[in-house]
């Protein structure tokens, strides 16, 4: 039981992070119907950027607290991976707009591998220890052990979940995303700026990605340039899980898909007579995207982002 626990709270901190994640693939889909497959590079950078934020300050500023530091530098990633995924959007994705889907899916692509290719040369292809900035003292929950890091985790993710949810259903800025999602031109006739707010739905989602990637890091302890291609892969699967278009289905997805995986992962040994480790956890997102994909295509909520739950 406490192997299950502790699972379960594993799952929910991973979750969460697909969650994040997912969240920024489900917006830009429902708004303009693209998979942008350069999403899960926009949370590395964010990642190194709040790295190199972290090792500048505990130079420049020693006895600065930790969660001070980490704050400051996670607001400044949240501002690089915004101007990077807002320039993107503007320079590799508008001009493709109305050109046949398997351009701009090429362009993500390939606007992935750029990115990597960079975090390489800025950073080099090292692995870099992300320091823990917050308490080391652990938090017990009956028979299973919460890490303040942890706690930081789903505390983040709850917040940008209600702030999220709030941005899209009551606020201007929300409303213009629905109507954009539902019909642009007809939006556009109504005095909405579909460029203008697809440009928000970026910077949203690369917001999204960049908390992500501090959280990833941080709980980790580790970041480095291909940091990225896993969770944004497995986070992809996530929002297809729940339904791509749908805010509340990437979240659902998200944690559906990081209890399943957790917990697969505490017992995959049991289950193949030790045959096959915890290691091959990965294993279990795609095997639930393929028995998806092949029972529900449209997803455990599929419908779009116009739809008001």
């Amino acid at each position: 039981m406490d192997i299950l626990l502790q699972q379960i709270i594993n799952g929910l901190v991973l979750g969460s992070m697909y969650a994040l994640i997912a969240l920024g693939y489900t917006m830009v889909y429902g708004i303009i119907n693209l998979i942008n497959f350069a999403h899960g590079e926009v949370l590395m950078v964010g990642a190194l950027t709040s790295w190199t934020i972290i090792g500048w300050m505990q130079t420049a500023m020693p006895g600065t607290p930790g969660w001070i530091v980490l704050i400051l530098a996670l607001i400044i990633a949240c501002v690089v991976a915004a101007t990077l995924n807002f320039t993107i959007e503007k320079v590799a994705y508008r001009p493709l707009r109305n050109s046949p889907k398997l351009a701009p899916l090429i362009t993500a692509i390939g606007m992935s591998i750029l990115l990597q290719t960079l975090a390489m040369i800025i950073w080099k292809p090292t692995n870099k220890a992300y320091p823990n900035l917050l308490s080391t003292t652990p938090i017990h929950v009956g028979g299973a052990v919460i890490s303040p890091t942890q706690v930081m985790i789903l505390s983040v993710t709850a917040f940008c979940l209600v702030v999220l949810m709030w941005l899209v259903n009551y606020t201007k800025l929300g409303r213009a995303m629905r109507a954009t999602a539902e019909n642009p031109r007809v939006a556009a006739l109504m005095g909405i700026r579909p460029d203008m707010v697809i440009s928000a739905t970026f910077i949203i989602g690369a917001v999204l990605a960049a908390v992500a990637g501090v959280m990833y890091a941080s709980n980790y302890g580790i970041a480095q340039h291909a940091m990225g291609f896993i969770p944004g892969l497995k986070a992809f699967t996530a929002a297809v899980f729940g339904g791509i278009g749908n805010l509340a289905g990437a979240v659902v997805g998200g944690i559906l898909l990081g209890l399943i995986e957790a917990i697969g992962s505490g017992y995959i040994g049991a289950l193949t007579g030790d045959v096959l480790g915890s290691h091959y956890s990965d294993i279990f997102a795609f095997i639930v995207l393929i028995i998806m994909l092949t029972l529900r295509p449209s997803g455990l909520l599929g419908e779009r982002v116009a739809d008001r739950a």
